[in-house]
């Protein structure tokens, strides 16, 4: 009797426990050396991924480790599909989200924040080895174009004109390509040279690169300056310290944290 009383005690104790911290803000989190949760797909390799371990890793991953080293706080990782990561971070299933977060688009940024950029990138777009109805961006009206609903590279293949095949990531995409069942993606300029030096006998080939660059960064819900202000500073540390291009020669060969055209 007094072993389940004990244990309905403890449980009752940490449920309040957990009620009572559920509600603090993030700032509050990172004040008191606490958890946060990251939004992420676990399935866009180099950016977030699982290694042959099955441990999540990769460029953004890490970078958010090493941010968290910094601030003091624990991580908690939760796997989503792209097309409802932002949903969650706006319903609170997630602190920040970690997945080459640019917000490049006036709705977003009305809705969320993100912190100092921890690396730049570019928009590619590739098509079949054989396909040559594209030579210039206009030629991809009409055609059909796998991307991750609401991603920035879903927006700008409709920009375009093309037709939205949608899929759950990248590594989706490309294979639909290949098999004839889309005819274009435009996705990461760093995550396709990278599967394109990983599998050089695909059946693609690049059509474009933009010559402008973006800025990636966490992702969070407005409302949180405080933390946003710390976040930045921890940002700017792993910058000043070489911990970000430490990362980016780790996964890419070369620094990535800076931009090369701005």
């Amino acid at each position: 009797m007094f072993k389940k009383f004990f244990i309905f005690s403890l449980s009752a104790l940490l449920s309040s426990y957990l009620f009572a911290h559920s509600d603090l803000s993030l700032n509050e989190r990172i004040t008191q050396h606490g958890t946060i949760v990251i939004g992420t797909e676990g399935t866009y390799k180099p950016f977030t991924y699982h290694n042959a371990q099955g441990q999540l890793t990769g460029y953004d991953v890490e970078v958010a480790r090493a941010m968290a080293k910094e601030l003091g706080v624990k991580l908690e990782f939760k796997e989503t599909e792209w097309s409802s990561m932002l949903a969650g971070l706006k319903a609170g299933r997630f602190d920040l989200v970690a997945n080459q977060m640019s917000l490049t688009t006036p709705a977003r940024r009305a809705t969320f924040d993100k912190t100092a950029p921890y690396n730049f990138s570019g928009a590619m777009l590739v098509a079949r080895k054989d396909d040559d109805r594209v030579k210039q961006l206009s030629d991809v009206k009409g055609l059909s174009s796998a991307s991750a609903l609401n991603s920035h590279y879903g927006e700008l293949a409709q920009e375009f004109g093309a037709k939205l095949v949608p899929v759950d990531g990248m590594a989706m995409a490309l294979k639909l390509i290949e098999q004839g069942r889309a005819d274009i993606t435009f996705n990461d300029a760093l995550s396709l040279l990278d599967y394109l030096h990983q599998h050089p006998n695909a059946n693609l080939k690049i059509v474009w690169i933009s010559p402008e660059q973006r800025s990636v960064g966490f992702a969070l819900n407005k409302g949180n300056d405080e933390a946003l202000a710390k976040m930045n500073q921890a940002i700017e540390t792993l910058r000043q310290n070489g911990t970000l291009k430490r990362l980016g020669i780790q996964f890419f060969g070369k620094d990535i944290s800076v931009s090369h055209v701005e």
